[in-house]
């Protein structure tokens, strides 16, 4: 049986490469992964594949193994893999919980990977992966320091492996969206009354086109996606620029320093 396995399908990017899922890819069942059952069941409503709802919390290790038990018990043919599970959270490194903080970690970079590796062995000559990086992989970012540097080895980490199993005939591409219109922001910046830590958003971007950018880059065989002009420009800035004009800048436009005196007058 061919499978397709997207998580963090309930919503957002995630949920948006679920609808886009090509008919070239031979997908013959599809199984998503999140946290809500209810969200992944009504997934089904929208593809005449057969959808299996598999409601796990991935920043928990044992539902990689779960996972994996899966994968032993029921020998899939995975033909593509989509990672897209993932959250940020805005604020300085001192604001942010511990807990939030290595959440980001286990989420985005420990769960990707696990769920990566329990899935490889099943994949055969011709499987793609999809690993949903962002535009903040290309540089550091001041109070969105974890998230990006989250990002960074997302992307990082899916070009060294597309670059490893070239041999096996699998490619992996990294997506690397800019600011784009979903849910991610109802976490992200939630600051309880405060001044939100982004001010000015260059672009937002509409999930569909990101999406399906990031599929005809993924049937070129290409490593990185990005889509719109703005994003272009900020990787090649970001390629060009030493980072730390890249960050004065950012602090600017973003009007970081009254951030910073504002925290400073609350905690006095």
């Amino acid at each position: 049986m061919k499978i397709a396995v997207i998580t963090g399908a309930s919503s957002g990017i995630g949920k948006e490469v679920f609808r886009q899922l090509p008919p070239s890819l031979g997908v013959e069942e599809v199984w998503v992964i999140a946290r809500s059952e209810s969200n992944l069941r009504a997934l089904q409503s929208e593809t005449t594949l057969p959808v299996r709802a598999l409601p796990m919390d991935l920043s928990v290790p044992s539902s990689w193994e779960e996972y994996r038990n899966l994968l032993d018990a029921e020998q899939p043919q995975v033909v593509f893999l989509a990672n897209c599970s993932g959250y940020g959270k805005f604020g300085g490194v001192e604001e942010i919980a511990l807990a939030e903080a290595l959440g980001m970690v286990d989420l985005n970079c420990a769960a990707l990977t696990a769920i990566t590796l329990h899935t490889l062995p099943f994949m055969g000559k011709g499987a793609k992966i999809m690993q949903i990086a962002s535009v903040a992989a290309f540089q550091p970012i001041p109070y969105i320091a974890v998230y990006g540097a989250s990002k960074a080895y997302v992307l990082s980490y899916s070009r060294a492996l597309n670059k490893e199993l070239k041999p096996r005939g699998i490619s992996v591409t990294a997506v690397c969206p800019f600011w784009t219109k979903t849910a991610f922001f109802d976490r992200a910046v939630k600051k309880e009354g405060k001044r939100p830590v982004v001010v000015k958003y260059a672009a937002m971007y509409n999930p569909v086109k990101v999406v399906k950018r990031a599929y005809r880059d993924l049937k070129k065989g290409k490593d990185v996606s990005k889509y719109g002009g703005i994003a272009r420009l900020q990787a090649f800035a970001c390629k060009l620029l030493p980072h730390s004009l890249i960050m004065k800048v950012w602090m600017r436009q973003q009007k970081l320093k009254k951030y910073e005196k504002l925290m400073q007058e609350n905690e006095k």
